[in-house]
C-alpha cells in the first residue's frame, strides 16, 4: 500500500509560480510511474504531467513549456513546478502513483486527497 500527501497549492495571481510537492509513504519500493492530475468543477480529470521511474517525462499540451514535474526518489516526493500560472489552470490537483508486480509488490494505482489551486486575472 502507497500513501500519497500533496501539497503547495494555494492562491496566486496569473503569472505567478507554484511549486506542489506529493510525500509518498508506505511500499514505496512498489512505484513505477508518478504524475500529476487536475479535476475543475464540472470537468473531467485530466492527466497534466507524468514521469517514469527513469525519469522520462510527458506533458499536457496545454502547460507545455510552464509545468515541470521531477521526481525525487531518494526522499520519496513528486513535484511539480508550475510557471506562467493562467486562471485556467485553477483547479484540484491530485498526485498519482502506481505500482507494478515485482518483488512482493502488487499492482494498483494512488491517489492523494489533492490540493487546491486557484489563480486569479
Amino acid at each position: 500500500q502507497v500513501q500519497l500527501v500533496e501539497s503547495g497549492g494555494g492562491l496566486v495571481q496569473a503569472g505567478g509560480s507554484l511549486r506542489l510537492s506529493c510525500a509518498a509513504s508506505g511500499d514505496t519500493i512498489c512505484i513505477s510511474g508518478m504524475g500529476w492530475y487536475r479535476q475543475a468543477p464540472g470537468k473531467e480529470r485530466e492527466l497534466v504531467a507524468a514521469i517514469t521511474s527513469g525519469g522520462s517525462t510527458n506533458y499536457a499540451d496545454s502547460v507545455k513549456g510552464r509545468f515541470t514535474i521531477s521526481r525525487d526518489n531518494a526522499r520519496n516526493t513528486l513535484y511539480l513546478q508550475m510557471n506562467s500560472l493562467k486562471p485556467e489552470d485553477t483547479a484540484v490537483y491530485y498526485c498519482n502513483a502506481d505500482s507494478t508486480i515485482r518483488w512482493y509488490c502488487t499492482m494498483g494505482d494512488y491517489w492523494g486527497q489533492g490540493t487546491q489551486v486557484t489563480v486569479s486575472s
